[in-house]
C-alpha cells in the first residue's frame, strides 16, 4: 500500500501545476495544522503580504516537521486572505516557500481574527507510516 498522497485531476476540470482538484491520503494518522499567521518566533507579525505569506507557510512547515511529515504529504491547504488582497499576490509569495508540492487548495477572503494579519494558512497532512 502506498504511503504517498495522490493528486486527483479529473478530465474536464482545469489542471494546475501548483494545485490539485483533490487528494487521496493513504491510511494512517492525519495532522490538522491550525491557522498560522505570518508571525515570527517571538509572535511579532511581519509587515506586508509577501512577508506574512512566506512566514505563515514556514510556520506550517515547522508544524509538519515536528509531527514527522512534510509538504509532500499535505492533502489540503486553506489560505485565508484579508478582504481586498489580490490572490495572485498571495500565490506568488507562496511559491518561494512551498515549492512544487501540489495539493488541494481553497482560498477565501475573510477578515483574519488577528488585527493587521493579511493571511492565515491551515493544513491537513498525512503522517507517513512505515516509510524508510
Amino acid at each position: 500500500m502506498s504511503t504517498h498522497v495522490t493528486p486527483v485531476d479529473p478530465a474536464g476540470l482545469p489542471t494546475s501545476p501548483a494545485f490539485a482538484q483533490g487528494m487521496i491520503a493513504p491510511p494512517g494518522p492525519l495532522l490538522f495544522v491550525g491557522g498560522q499567521n505570518g508571525t515570527d518566533a517571538s509572535g511579532a507579525l511581519l509587515k506586508g503580504l509577501r512577508a506574512q505569506t512566506e512566514q505563515a507557510l514556514r510556520n506550517v512547515l515547522a508544524v509538519l516537521a515536528a509531527a514527522g511529515t512534510g509538504p509532500e504529504h499535505v492533502v489540503k491547504l486553506t489560505i485565508h486572505l484579508a478582504p481586498g488582497i489580490d490572490p495572485a499576490d498571495g500565490f506568488a509569495a507562496s511559491a518561494a516557500v512551498w515549492g512544487s508540492h501540489r495539493t488541494a487548495v481553497t482560498v477565501l477572503m475573510v477578515a483574519p481574527a488577528r488585527p493587521g494579519a493579511l493571511v492565515e494558512v491551515d493544513a491537513i497532512a498525512a503522517i507517513p507510516v512505515g516509510e524508510s
